[in-house]
């Protein structure tokens, strides 16, 4: 009956603390773990699995995260966001009491099976485990307590501007990085076109959030068409001018 009444005032504090994000369809709340990592200015978070470079320049900021290897799913996770909340009811000395955050997967937690998983090995599978950037960390708790259990959800993403296209490879070699994709935020399907070509080109995900095509594109201008993990599509129509070299970064008008 006491775990019974707990769980009923657990959800209304959620809800209560929640009702004000953003109108998506988002997920049930679920348990994990979180710790920290980059430094105080989460200069240490640049880079990572996904492919991000300056996390600044790619818009997602401090608030990010390493992910776990169950929630990173070899890299399909990348550009998601969730929400997290510090479980005060486990942790009430080192939890910041009715904050919570919404962080964006831009890495990967590997696991380190020489410690074990309650102890040291935080993002061993099949934990679930958020390696927050130490901003993001201290937005929701206390940095003295190195780590929280926590509450977290999938939840829809907010962007700035559109979406980016940097590309970098070679010739016959086109490998573009995708960031700042709003809503879902996890990208399921990639297709280019150049304007000479007559028909889309499926792409395929090479690593993170980088996806490759294996045509000649130089000299035409170039199109995107962005499908996320919710089925949802837009189409970029000529964000890179013919004149495009590798090494570029565009920014399209559109956004989910």
């Amino acid at each position: 009956m006491e775990k019974l009444i707990f769980s009923g005032l657990l959800l209304l504090v959620l809800v209560g603390l929640f009702t004000t994000e953003l109108r998506v369809a988002s997920a049930a709340w679920l348990q994990a773990h979180a710790t920290f990592y980059g430094g105080s200015d989460a200069s240490g978070t640049m880079g990572g699995a996904c492919g991000y470079g300056n996390l600044f320049t790619d818009g997602y900021g401090i608030k990010t995260a390493a992910l776990s290897t169950v929630l990173f799913n070899d890299g399909k996770s990348c550009g998601g966001c969730y929400q997290i909340v510090c479980d005060a009811n486990q942790a009430p000395q080192w939890c910041l009491r009715g904050t919570s955050i919404t962080i964006t997967a831009t890495n990967f937690c590997p696991p380190n099976f020489a410690l074990p998983n309650d102890n040291g090995g935080w993002c061993n599978p099949p934990r679930p485990h958020f390696d927050m950037s130490q901003p993001a960390f201290e937005m929701i708790a206390k940095y003295r307590a190195g780590i929280v259990p926590i509450f977290y959800r999938k939840v829809g993403c907010k962007r700035t501007g559109g979406i980016r296209f940097t590309i970098n490879g070679r010739d016959y070699f086109e490998l573009v990085l995708i960031s700042n994709v709003g809503g879902a935020g996890e990208i399921s399907r990639v297709w280019i076109k150049g304007s000479k070509m007559n028909n889309w080109e499926s792409m395929s995900r090479n690593w993170g959030a980088n996806w490759q095509s294996l045509s000649y594109l130089n000299g035409q201008s170039l199109s995107f068409r962005v499908q996320l993990s919710n089925g949802k599509t837009r189409t970029a129509y000529n964000v890179a001018p013919s004149s495009w070299t590798f090494g570029q970064s565009f920014i399209s008008k559109v956004q989910f």
